[in-house]
């Protein structure tokens, strides 16, 4: 029951159900923010989130049984991301097990498929309920990341001439990328070639040199969960945050990961080293992402302009008329 990535958000000290419940219960009685949508088939299903610290908190997910019971399926930590990460077609795909879904994009910057945890399911349930834009999917998303365990590595020695030479070889292998997409043979073999070269390169240079003052950045998947990686990432930016029910201190890192942006959070205890920016991330994270959908933005702007958030005294759906309102 004791999610792994709670400790990333602060609360490294909850490791017993006993402990956990209240937390739970508070979330449920006093959620900062709740959404309810009719599932395609009729099911009432029920977000409730509460805010823990600056950008990150607990996501409640469950059932309406009927008008007075609620019941909670599942728990999920998040850190919302603050700008947007990948503008590539994005695919949505349920977990088996439960409704949650996974995000799926071919991000050229990467090279592979990248797979996020979609943090609005309830904006999802109610773009496919109703189709508002057929096939066409969301248009951008804002990724993050919750790490379990990093460490701070010293910058790579850059001179003026190798960030312009990097910057001019990442705009051509991203356009013959894009060709290639599209089925382009000469940039498929261009590709080919640059690879074999780069990794020629790299067998001569591993032999003298460390592989961390090598590779400057990296995205390798992690595990047998696909929205799970290993990321070095230079950081761009930082600050500290608490949580404001453990008084936990953590790191907020920005950091720019082989030209993707995105924001991970990390329990300060579980990170060795000192922040700093310039300097690189080294750790394992779980990436999550609220996606976009071309309505929303204006949706939400009025919701929150005109909502009044609503208090629980019980787990009924007594004051889910601004939520609702929200959502048909």
């Amino acid at each position: 029951m004791i999610h792994t990535f709670l400790r990333s958000i602060g609360f490294r000290d909850l490791t017993k159900n006993a402990e956990l419940y209240p937390v739970l219960e508070s979330i449920l009685n006093r959620p900062d923010e709740q959404t309810i949508v009719t599932d395609e088939t009729g099911n009432e299903f029920a977000c409730f989130s509460k805010n823990f610290g600056t950008d990150i908190g607990i996501m409640v997910c469950g059932n309406f049984i009927n008008d007075k019971e609620f019941r909670m399926e599942y728990y999920y930590p998040y850190l919302h991301g603050s700008q947007i990460t990948t503008n590539e077609m994005i695919e949505i795909e349920r977990h088996a097990g439960r409704e949650a879904f996974a995000g799926i994009c071919d991000e050229l910057k990467l090279g592979v498929t990248l797979i996020f945890y979609i943090e609005n399911i309830a904006d999802v349930l109610r773009e496919k309920k109703y189709a508002l834009h057929g096939t066409r999917g969301p248009e951008n998303a804002v990724l993050a990341g919750l790490s379990t365990g990093g460490k701070i590595l010293l910058p790579v020695m850059k001179t003026s001439k190798m960030l312009a030479n990097k910057e001019k070889s990442s705009e051509q292998r991203l356009n013959l990328m894009k060709q290639a997409r599209d089925g382009n043979k000469g940039a498929m073999e261009n590709l080919t070639m640059n690879d074999m070269d780069l990794y020629s390169s790299l067998s001569r240079r591993v032999m003298k040199e460390d592989v961390l003052s090598i590779v400057e950045s990296s995205f390798i998947p992690y595990g047998i969960e696909s929205d799970q990686y290993v990321v070095i990432g230079e950081i761009l930016n930082f600050y500290e945050a608490e949580n404001n029910l453990s008084n936990e201190k953590l790191w907020i890192l920005t950091l720019n990961c082989n030209n993707l942006i995105f924001d991970i959070c990390i329990n300060q205890k579980d990170l060795l080293g000192e922040p700093e920016v310039g300097r690189r991330f080294k750790g394992r994270i779980w990436l999550q992402g609220h996606v976009n959908y071309g309505y929303l933005f204006h949706t939400v702007i009025h919701y929150i302009k005109y909502r009044a958030f609503p208090v629980y005294t019980d787990h009924t759906k007594t004051n889910t008329g601004n939520a609702l309102l929200f959502l048909l």
